[in-house]
């Protein structure tokens, strides 16, 4: 019996592919089928036999339809009728494709072999579509009233002691250095610019002046007098 082991090896797994039996290879040339075949036959893949009408999804030929001549084993590629290119000494040549690139629009079933694939796996896919995932079962919805008095409940339970840092955010906070600087504004008066000084210091001398003259006037009367 043959291994069956994966290999992660580039090189093996290389090996692998080029000396591959030939249902091996048979499986490796599957391709998708459209929506409407994989709705009908309950497959979405299936490997491309000859007088399959495929179509190509990718490449240069995008979009070409056409049905399968013949299929390569050996090479792993298909050729489609219809979809040829001229040689330089003006002979036509099928263009290969590989499997994977196209579509199977529509299924060969000459072969007896091929029904019974397709009808296993329909059997196979009835239990998964009727496998249809339960609905959860919804909650009673409660009144708009007892859930907001639950919030209410949940926001100011009865009986909460304040934390020391609400308390802190709720006292107004003391203004102590207002209060020192109003109290060294009364203590210590502000101090008077030089040119202040300066203006004060003339008023006293010319309030000073008119004592004098009166002095001397009442000086030089007496010496008269006396005279």
């Amino acid at each position: 019996m043959q291994d069956t082991k994966r290999v992660k090896n580039p090189r093996k797994q290389r090996k692998r592919l080029f000396n591959a039996p030939a249902h091996r290879r048979h499986k490796l040339m599957a391709a998708p089928l459209s929506r409407e075949l994989a709705a009908s036959r309950g497959a979405k893949t299936l490997p491309v036999r000859k007088g399959d009408t495929v179509r190509i999804l990718r490449g240069d030929n995008k979009g070409f339809e056409g049905k399968v001549s013949r299929v390569d084993l050996k090479a792993f590629r298909i050729y489609i009728e219809g979809l040829t290119r001229e040689k330089v000494d003006g002979t036509n040549i099928f263009l290969p494709t590989h499997p994977s690139k196209v579509q199977i629009r529509n299924l060969n079933l000459e072969d007896s072999w091929r029904k019974d694939i397709l009808e296993r796996k329909k059997e196979i896919a009835k239990p998964k579509a009727q496998e249809k995932p339960k609905a959860k079962a919804k909650k009673p919805e409660k009144p708009i009233a007892e859930e907001e008095q639950q919030e209410e409940a949940v926001e100011e339970p009865a009986g909460e002691i304040p934390t020391v840092k609400e308390t802190e955010e709720k006292a107004p906070a003391a203004k102590k250095p207002a209060a020192k600087k109003e109290a060294a504004g009364e203590e210590a008066p502000l101090e008077e610019s030089p040119a202040k000084k300066a203006t004060k210091s003339k008023e006293k001398v010319n309030k000073a002046a008119p004592k004098t003259r009166a002095k001397s006037d009442t000086s030089e009367e007496t010496e008269e007098g006396e005279k």
